[in-house]
């Protein structure tokens, strides 16, 4: 039989075209689609997706990785902690494993504060006695009946566990200069007691049962205009006392490998913190990473700074220890409120006029979902938000400083209100685990915010925010699979990707 030369060519054409209509054939991307948004969802799970051929594509490059995930969650406070045992237990227990549980939002990183802070019931310090600089009367009484309790149920429900970072406000008042609680810097003379002060709460809180993952040296060293707890140092005083007393004090107690976070306050001011604690690998060495909050601004995350801070650093931790709601008295059971552009913060009435713009009004929704994905696509790697519990009034709070949480209680009336806060913090801490990296995305729809990160399990959660007003389809994209997709107007979307056999 004889096959011609024309033959064989146009043979060979036909399967050089079958093969590439097989190369290019885009599979449907198997997802699960969970949304909260202005229009009522919760977290609900979307099984309707888009119809529409969109231009806009998302595409996920895992192949692009950048920081390892440390976890995200809330903060344990005494105002939090007394609240919750003012409810029923059936009511404090819903609100534990909404926040613990594996059906809830499994936060995994947490902070707590070491002594007194403004959300507590009143001033107190471990260490009261003057002159006491062997620790000989240390007590953590204080926080036996509200703290305590709290964190070791929340480590009862907690499967995979949770990290805590724990922050002191202030020294006691007798080792600062002004012997006060509020203001005043540490005297150098007690830069040892204070070092033996911090290893004495990691062994009064292992023997509860509690070890600490991590301690900053003080809450915002530049202080909070003198009006609740602060202590104040500059990067190079700071830096001193980690290097040559507290650092040399933990690890020669056995907590060597507690992580020492600095600085621990606005982003603004990032540059000359991380310049004084990374100069040298002498400087370095105690320090585990930089902590941070977000109160410069209620929309800007900086991502200059935070760039630079993980540049100067980049095999440290970065972390955003402390962000909430503030100068607020939260609004009850109105879900429309958190997401309408009516909050205001401590900056709107009283930053400098040429920094007022920092502090527009804001939906409360959006600065918190702008915020986290804008810290993690800039090499953020956990962040926590403030008190977990508030009341109606916003505390309570010994210096009446108001501010928002994710869940609001009445325990007069033993009511719950998860506001839509709640939800949006679940977003990430649900899905994005501990030791998951952050990877690529490239993203068409400059409309849309969005990160993704990639589980240890090998699922991949992909985080989008809508901001705007109107519905958008967009098509996402992983290597030749595809799905269409639909994010309502004003909402937050977690798309998982599951694992590939």
């Amino acid at each position: 039989m004889k096959i011609s030369i024309r033959s064989i060519l146009a043979l060979l054409v036909i399967t050089a075209m079958s093969c590439t209509s097989i190369k290019n054939e885009k599979k449907s991307l198997e997802v699960e689609v969970y949304e909260t948004s202005e229009n009522g969802n919760k977290l609900t799970r979307i099984v309707e997706f888009s119809k529409v051929d969109s231009s806009a594509v998302i595409k996920i490059l895992p192949e692009q990785k950048f920081q390892t995930i440390t976890g995200f969650g809330g903060s344990f406070t005494e105002s939090s902690a007394y609240l919750l045992n003012k409810l029923s237990k059936k009511n404090r227990d819903t609100i534990l494993q909404a926040y613990f549980a594996d059906d809830g939002a499994r936060y995994s990183l947490t902070r707590t504060h070491i002594a007194s802070c403004d959300f507590s019931l009143n001033n107190y310090t471990y260490a009261p006695v003057e002159g006491d600089v062997e620790m000989k009367h240390f007590s953590i009484d204080e926080d036996r009946d509200d703290l305590i309790p709290m964190i070791k149920e929340a480590q009862a429900i907690s499967k995979d566990g949770f990290k805590i970072i724990s922050s002191p406000w202030t020294s006691p008042p007798w080792m600062k200069d002004n012997k006060k609680y509020v203001g005043g810097k540490l005297l150098p003379k007690y830069y040892d007691a204070f070092a033996l002060y911090f290893s004495k709460y990691l062994d009064a809180y292992k023997a509860e049962g509690i070890d600490i993952w991590g301690l900053t040296p003080v809450n915002e060293p530049h202080g909070n205009g003198n009006n609740w707890e602060s202590m104040h140092f500059n990067p190079q005083e700071e830096t001193d006392f980690v290097q040559n007393h507290l650092g040399p004090k933990l690890e020669a107690d056995g907590y060597g490998k507690v992580n020492i976070l600095g600085y621990d306050q606005n982003r603004h001011g990032l540059k000359e913190w991380v310049d004084a604690m990374f100069k040298d690998e002498a400087s370095s060495k105690y320090f585990a990473g930089t902590a941070i909050h977000w109160y410069e601004s209620t929309y800007d995350y900086f991502p200059e700074e935070l760039q630079y801070a993980h540049n100067k650093a980049p095999n440290k931790y970065l972390i955003e220890t402390e962000g909430c709601i503030d100068s607020e008295i939260p609004k009850w059971n109105d879900d429309k409120w958190y997401w309408s552009k009516e909050a205001t913060d401590w900056g709107f009435d009283w930053r400098e006029d040429e920094k007022k713009y920092l502090h527009p009004k804001y939906a409360p929704v959006n600065r918190y979902a702008r915020d986290i994905i804008g810290c993690l696509n800039n090499w953020v790697d956990g962040w926590v938000d403030w008190n977990m519990v508030l009341d109606r009034q916003g505390g309570p709070n010994w210096f009446k400083n108001w501010c928002g949480a994710p869940v609001i209680v009445d325990p007069v009336k033993d009511e719950v209100y998860f506001t839509p806060l709640y939800y949006t913090m679940a977003h990430f801490s649900k899905y994005i685990r501990p030791g998951a990296e952050v990877i690529g995305v490239e993203n068409a729809d400059k409309a849309l915010m969005v990160t993704a990160a990639k589980n240890p399990d090998g699922s991949i959660a992909v985080v989008i925010f809508n901001e705007g007003k109107s519905s958008i389809d967009f098509t996402l994209m992983l290597g030749e699979d595809t799905v269409k997709v639909k994010i309502h107007q004003h909402a937050i979307q977690t798309i998982i990707i599951p694992t590939k056999n």
